[in-house]
């Protein structure tokens, strides 16, 4: 595992390679803009680690591509309702091409007469097979049951996708979006320097791995990450850990907060930092320990956490594919000194490792 989270950097060049072209996102080989043009509405279906990937994707083609997108957990698509329409676009994410559940929402959409597009890790697998287009990562093989490079790769994927349609239907100043393409291609040396506080992610983890209870928060894009990092932690040491939306701390769960549990907060958004580090300060006095992943130029704002691990400056629509990496590693190392085999969790297994 701590393996494949240092090889994310490369994973990213190789996913972006020739996929930015003169400033611009190109999928024009997918041979898929009359259906991108006229989609109105897309539908993205995941499980686990892919989910979220969807859930960062959502927010970003929303906000530059300007379509309306939902997101399903596959395992619960196929029991729902789905009112369909024949402009609709599926998107499924899948590491393996594998994932049975993602596998049955394909099928449920192509069964509705609905374009699918598949974003996957592996050529020739069965999702690549039957949906109409696919989009590989090039993360290369993944060994350890618990995703990194791979998550990485997919969220990748959903920033050029989101690129490339909004450049397609003219719903984005080019010139921002060019911006954005050229700060993605200088992406892998951010994660580089990330990958430098290890030691210090480290010491933390070796502070607080005998906790039984994490929360992990965010608003906006730090929520699909909080959702990613909760989810490793489980998966890799058996904590107990849950994410949240942090406005919705407030709305219940604040009564498990009591002296002492750990509160693990995402400090990346830099309109969010005011309104986020209000239900911090909350958290706090009722006696919390908060640990911040935050972006250097706002640590000023999180001065009451106890922990800080610093992100260098990004842009915040792309934060999500930096903020991850210290939360990684923090799993990683919480497991190893719980002493338990980081790379084959129990009751877990893996369908298909890579390309």
């Amino acid at each position: 595992m701590l393996k494949e989270i240092h090889e994310q950097p490369e994973a990213i060049r190789k996913t972006l390679a020739g996929r930015i072209r003169d400033g611009r996102v190109d999928f024009s080989d997918l041979e898929f803009d009359n259906v991108f043009k006229n989609t109105g509405k897309i539908i993205i279906a995941a499980c686990g680690t892919s989910y979220h990937a969807g859930m960062v994707g959502r927010l970003v083609i929303e906000k530059l591509a300007r379509i309306p997108v939902e997101i399903d957990l596959a395992s619960e698509f196929r029991y729902r309702e789905v009112l369909w329409n024949p402009n609709d676009l599926v998107i499924v994410i899948s590491q393996s091409g594998e994932t049975s559940d993602t596998l049955a929402a394909l099928r449920e959409a192509r069964h509705n007469g609905i374009k699918v597009l598949a974003i996957t890790n592996v050529p020739g697998s069965t999702i690549a097979q039957e949906a109409e287009r696919v989009i590989y990562t090039h993360a290369g093989p993944e060994i350890a049951i618990a995703s990194t490079k791979a998550y990485s790769a997919q969220l990748l994927i959903m920033y050029l996708l989101a690129l490339y349609l909004a450049s397609l239907r003219e719903s984005c100043d080019a010139a921002k979006l060019e911006d954005l393409a050229s700060e993605l291609l200088a992406v892998d040396a951010i994660v580089e320097n990330v990958l430098q506080e290890q030691q210090h992610i480290k010491e933390m983890a070796e502070k607080y791995h005998k906790v039984q209870s994490i929360f992990f928060l965010g608003r906006g894009l730090d929520y699909p990450v909080a959702m990613e990092g909760a989810l490793k932690l489980k998966e890799t040491s058996y904590i107990h850990a849950e994410a949240y939306a942090t406005g919705e701390l407030l709305h219940g769960p604040l009564a498990l907060i009591e002296q002492g549990v750990p509160v693990l907060t995402l400090i990346s958004q830099d309109k969010l930092v005011d309104k986020s580090m209000a239900n911090i300060k909350e958290i706090k006095a009722r006696g919390a320990v908060v640990l911040a992943i935050c972006k250097e130029n706002l640590q000023e704002h999180c001065q009451e956490c106890d922990e800080k691990i610093l992100l260098p400056r990004i842009n915040p629509m792309l934060a999500p594919i930096v903020a991850v990496v210290p939360l990684q590693i923090f799993a990683y190392y919480m497991a190893l000194f719980r002493g338990n085999d980081v790379d084959k969790p129990r009751n877990l297994v893996k369908s298909v490792m890579g390309d």
